[in-house]
């Protein structure tokens, strides 16, 4: 499945995790990102998209 979301561009960041004894390890942080069938320049198209954007309504959903 994509990390990326198609309608705003937010993708997995990457850090640092930093335990309680001060331990540091890498880590990502990733989007959720849902598959739905959205219109697409009037077309019904299967797109990925972050839970933002579907929540906010810059994705017309189709039913």
């Amino acid at each position: 499945m994509s990390r990326k979301c198609e309608c705003c561009g937010k993708g997995v960041v990457f850090g640092g995790q930093l335990s309680h004894s001060h331990r540091r390890s890498n880590r990502n942080w990733k989007p959720n990102v849902q598959k739905v069938k959205a219109i697409v320049n009037g077309t019904p198209k299967k797109i990925s998209v972050c839970t933002r954007c579907l929540r906010s309504g810059k994705v017309q959903r189709a039913v």
